[in-house]
């Protein structure tokens, strides 16, 4: 049965971050990522014809892991936020920003000027992207 580790969980999920597609071999566990062609729709694939051609040749064979949803990355927005009850003004202020018209970008504001938030804020995210990866292959790889 094919295992992941951590590092490969932490791989995929920066990869699915960066705008690729993630997929691994069903036997071997083998990780291939190629461009995200809605994500990323004025990259030139050139330099990934390799990966594409492995994945054309051999569909059958390798299992997609899907990125989050904008939905699932609003609420891990959401959940930072309201975890931070030792700092209510910054915590009202990320909330007012999820209200907003554009939450992504005013979120990404209030977080970019709150110092040491900011850091906390990727780490957190990062943490559940690699959580969200990971529910996600086990549920995959009991499929199988």
């Amino acid at each position: 049965m094919v295992s992941f580790t951590s590092k490969n969980i932490k791989e995929i999920a920066e990869e699915l971050d960066c705008g690729l597609c993630a997929y691994f071999h069903k036997k071997t566990g083998h990780l291939l990522f190629i461009p995200d062609e809605e994500a990323l729709s004025d990259i030139d694939n050139e330099g990934w014809e390799s990966e594409m051609e492995i994945l054309e040749n051999n569909a059958t064979d390798y299992c997609q892991i899907k990125k989050w949803t904008s939905n699932e990355a609003f609420e891990f927005m959401e959940d930072f936020a309201e975890q931070l009850t030792e700092n209510k003004f910054l915590q009202n202020k990320l909330l007012e920003a999820l209200d907003k018209k554009k939450p992504f970008r005013e979120f990404k504001f209030v977080i970019d000027n709150s110092s040491d938030f900011r850091d906390q804020w990727f780490d957190y995210k990062n943490k559940r992207q690699q959580e969200f990866v990971e529910n996600q292959l086990n549920e995959k790889l009991l499929e199988e």
